[in-house]
């Protein structure tokens, strides 16, 4: 086993052209979505283009070759039972002393197998550090649980647990280790006997729908995805876990976002977005060219959009009710005692959890002294 830390080091190729926030002009974004439209007319040739940006995704990310699958070592305690589900706070070791961290929702009242969802968060700073604490995020989990899914809420890197503890976002190993933690907790999920490894989905919002999208690219175990907010043409991510690494443009090729979540073809996919940030013009620019991939595969039926266009960039409580029945439907989720008789999706019964009590590690639940210092670089070990 060699252990190589050169892919997350802060360092890349010079002559690597990096796509960084609102790269193109929306007029220049479609005229590149035409040129992209040229290279392939069919299954087979879309086939061939998604090879080339799977492979360049996970090289510009440092995850090829990927790395060991080492041992998760799960840490879970604290389990609090509310109505219709429970919440336990966890933690995985995604690599050798490096913690995804996170809460784990889990139905109470329903029989499984049940669906297995990932809920990756977006860059939503608060002084308590914010992403899976906030209350749109665990309404979100909990409604889902509800429904009969086990829901995985985690930390970006330098949010909730992770940035109390010390980590900071903004560095160069944001991307490839938030990558491969969501990839490591599908391992997880996967793994666990009351969940049905052929029914698991992603959904996030803002950085949390590019981890959605990105993690349905590269990992063909994630049956449905609902990035919202997010899929653009002409805006390529504002942050470093985003855009900070050559996943979009290198000397083989050029993609953008839009690509990347066709990437998901032709397995379920809901698009959700507004008309106040940069995923507007989703209608009439992006869903149609991913619609065209999936009607390549014959399954135009299996994406679809949710636009809100008197909206904010969010994943509120609209985006929510779009979302709910698309998971429901191709997850084969339980709605008794959520859909009410109006079509909507009742919220009330969510306990809201105060931060200190969604904790993972602290004075009481320390982190294993095995845990590598905050900031540390962290080593991928490869065979």
């Amino acid at each position: 086993m060699a252990l190589i830390s050169a892919a997350l080091a802060d360092t890349q190729d010079p002559a690597a052209q990096l796509r960084q926030g609102y790269f193109h002009t929306e007029e220049a974004a479609v005229a590149e979505l035409g040129h992209f439209r040229t290279l392939w007319s069919n299954e087979a040739e879309w086939e061939e283009r998604a090879s080339l940006l799977k492979r360049k995704l996970l090289e510009g990310a440092g995850l090829s070759p990927l790395p060991m699958r080492t041992p998760l070592k799960p840490i879970i305690h604290s389990k609090r039972v509310y109505d219709g589900y429970s919440v336990e706070s966890i933690a995985l070791e995604a690599l050798p002393g490096y913690h995804v961290i996170g809460s784990l929702y889990r139905p109470v009242g329903k029989e499984g197998p049940y669906a297995g969802i990932l809920c990756p968060h977006g860059h939503g700073y608060q002084p308590n550090g914010g992403g899976r604490f906030r209350p749109a995020n665990q309404t979100r989990c909990a409604v889902l649980a509800q429904m009969g899914a086990v829901v995985f809420s985690y930390d970006m890197v330098g949010f909730g647990d992770s940035g109390l503890l010390g980590w900071e976002h903004k560095q160069i190993q944001s991307m490839p280790l938030q990558l491969w933690s969501s990839m490591r907790i599908v391992d997880y999920l996967t793994a666990l006997p009351d969940v049905d490894a052929d029914r698991i989905a992603v959904t996030g919002a803002s950085g949390g729908g590019t981890q959605s999208f990105m993690l349905a690219a590269v990992d063909d175990r994630v049956a449905v995805t609902v990035p919202t907010v997010q899929v653009s043409a002409h805006f390529f991510g504002g942050c470093i876990c985003e855009s900070g690494r050559p996943i979009h443009s290198t000397d083989e090729h050029k993609t953008s976002n839009v690509e990347i979540a066709a990437l998901a073809a032709p397995r379920p996919q809901l698009i959700i977005s507004d008309g106040d940030d940069w995923t507007k013009n989703t209608p009439h620019v992006e869903y149609p060219y991913i619609s065209e991939v999936y009607l390549a595969y014959g399954k135009p039926h299996l994406v679809n959009y949710a636009h809100f266009g008197d909206e904010k960039h969010d994943y509120g409580p609209s985006k929510r009710q779009a979302a709910y029945p698309f998971l429901a439907r191709h997850l084969k989720l339980d709605e008794w005692g959520v859909l009410k008789a109006d079509g909507t999706y009742d919220e009330s019964r969510v306990t809201i959890e105060p931060w200190e009590q969604m904790r993972t590690f602290s004075d009481t639940h320390p982190l294993p002294s095995t845990a590598l210092k905050p900031n540390s670089l962290v080593p991928i070990p490869r065979n």
